[in-house]
């Protein structure tokens, strides 16, 4: 059997997208994790800042990625089907995936795994690790978005950054819009409970976003953050900051400036900047990178991605944080090329999804 999907051939622009003939559907015996995997009818997905990337030939995150993705031919032509993150029904289960968890016709979301086919199809295979029930409150638009970005600002916030529930202390968010960003400012706002959560954004549109995300107050990162952060007064220490922006560099040396001693950053983007004889280094400052896919690549198991997932589903259903879900298109190859345009020109806010019409 075959279905339908879009994806490339070669790495480059938009026009490199195109629709793929004769895709053979997945099936339980087509991968060596069979077992453990979920194959899932896609209701819709979403596009991240990596799908741009890898797209584009240039996603670099990780040694060698492009060597690492699992091929898939036609004929004697590679390809690669993208979409990292989305929401779907399931239609059938590996022999050695938990029966108490999922079954058959289970409304679920996921992160795919960007070194296997993913989700701009008809149907993907996922590991049951990568995988929970959807929010009930949640269409399956809004609920494509939520995965891949929500995963990250968790991991970035708790896990590397340390960051405590109730810190009497303020967050630095940079790119508070984005959908990393946005995020990030309601994990802080309603699971962490910091009294002071700052957001970077330029447009009357975005700093309203944030404010709504749940930011305690909105700066220009156009403008000069060291003054605006002291015209702020802060009364607690300012001892995180978040960088969810490519300009790493020039972050790097404002949170430097910015950040009480002892304090720590965070960027989940690559960038190149000095460290020695600067105030990142007389404060004593913590810098740490965050990549969602470490564990994948340097494939360590862990259930923590379906854990979260599942603990998300939860808090969303009790609405204490929502989906950052914007804008959703009909999913086609035009449109896909799209939201790529959108996402690689950074004009989003919070997440575009696309809804499956086939």
């Amino acid at each position: 059997m075959t279905m339908r999907a879009v994806g490339v051939r070669k790495y480059g622009g938009l026009d490199v997208f195109e629709e793929l003939e004769n895709v053979p559907k997945p099936t339980l015996s087509s991968h060596g994790n069979a077992s453990t995997d979920i194959l899932i009818k896609v209701k819709a997905c979403s596009v991240n800042p990596i799908d741009v990337k890898v797209r584009g030939g240039v996603y670099d995150d990780y040694p060698d990625y492009y060597d690492h993705v699992e091929p898939m031919k036609d004929g004697n032509e590679k390809y690669q089907i993208l979409g990292f993150d989305g929401s779907g029904i399931i239609e059938d289960l590996g022999k050695s995936v938990e029966q108490t968890k999922f079954k058959k016709g289970d409304e679920v979301y996921y992160l795919a795994s960007p070194f296997r086919q993913a989700t701009n199809a008809e149907y993907v295979l996922v590991n049951q690790s990568c995988v929970a029930l959807k929010p009930k409150s949640l269409t399956f638009e809004e609920a494509a978005g939520v995965p891949l970005t929500t995963l990250t600002a968790y991991q970035s916030l708790i896990e590397r950054m340390r960051i405590e529930e109730n810190e009497k202390c303020a967050i630095l968010i940079i790119n508070g819009a984005g959908g990393v960003g946005s995020a990030a400012t309601q994990i802080c706002s309603k699971i962490l409970k910091l009294p002071i959560i700052i957001c970077t954004a330029s447009k009357e549109e975005t700093q309203n976003f944030c404010k709504k995300m749940g930011a305690t107050h909105v700066i220009n990162h156009h403008e000069d953050i060291p003054k605006q952060i002291e015209k702020l007064n802060l009364q607690i220490p300012l001892k995180y900051a978040y960088i969810t922006h490519t300009t790493v560099g020039q972050y790097v040396k404002d949170c430097s400036e910015c950040l009480s001693p002892f304090g720590t950053m965070c960027s989940i983007v690559q960038g190149k900047f000095e460290m020695f004889g600067t105030k990142a280094m007389a404060k004593s400052l913590t810098f740490c990178w965050d990549l969602l896919g470490t564990r994948g690549y340097y494939k360590i198991k862990s259930n923590v991605i379906q854990e979260r997932l599942e603990l998300f589903a939860k808090l969303i259903d009790e609405k204490q944080i929502k989906s950052t879900v914007t804008k959703t298109f009909d999913f086609s190859l035009e449109n896909l090329r799209k939201v790529h345009d959108i996402v690689e020109n950074g004009g989003t806010t919070g997440k575009m999804t696309l809804k499956m019409s086939f």
